[in-house]
């Protein structure tokens, strides 16, 4: 649990913070954070209730599939992270295959997939925090290695939210992540190993 100087918090999500988040108006009450966690014709024919019933389950089952920001009691910002085997549609991207060798075992490896922050609350920091979030949540639960698959928006100067929720090269970068080339423009596999994890 930590608070930055602006009195936002970040920590493991509960259930009820996350559902406050994501029941406005836009993208996250679309797709409740399960697109990379459902693959195929099954993302077609699960709706959005379906989806949020399924994000519930996944606190059920623990550990907590992600952590949130709260300023003064009230949530802000949600960063999904979770074993990558948890997300078929990552394990079988074009991205992560053109990483080749460099990132083929997935053993271990943790998958940072989507920010949400919300109106009013952008560009304020809270995407870096929740990601150093992410980082020890990971690392508590017994991640190896924690993967994000961001934007270079040097390379994608017209990326708009629907490239941007996975969140920059920058802010990763920022993180101490290493990039792993690979052949997708504009888009990277970004890497941190836990200090003590053997190559």
């Amino acid at each position: 649990m930590e608070q930055n100087s602006a009195g936002i918090l970040t920590r493991p999500a509960q259930w009820a913070e996350v559902d406050e988040l994501f029941s406005g108006k836009g993208e996250p009450g679309r797709c409740w954070c399960r697109w990379f966690s459902i693959p195929g014709k099954a993302w077609q024919e699960t709706p959005a209730e379906g989806l949020r019933e399924q994000l519930k389950a996944a606190f059920d089952a623990g550990p907590e599939p992600g952590v949130i920001a709260v300023k003064d009691s009230v949530p802000v910002g949600w960063c999904a992270v979770e074993p990558r085997h948890c997300y078929p549609r990552i394990e079988r991207s074009q991205i992560l295959r053109s990483a080749g060798a460099a990132a083929a075992d997935g053993d271990g490896v943790w998958s940072v997939s989507c920010f949400v922050v919300a109106p009013g609350h952008r560009r304020g920091g809270i995407a870096s925090d929740l990601l150093a979030a992410a980082v020890g949540h990971a690392f508590a639960h017994g991640a190896r290695i924690i993967e994000g698959y961001p934007v270079d928006p040097a390379l994608r100067p017209k990326a708009g939210a629907a490239d941007l929720y996975h969140g920059t090269v920058s802010l990763f970068t920022r993180a101490g992540f290493e990039a792993v080339p690979t052949s997708v423009p504009g888009r990277a596999v970004m890497r941190l190993r836990r200090p003590d994890a053997a190559p």
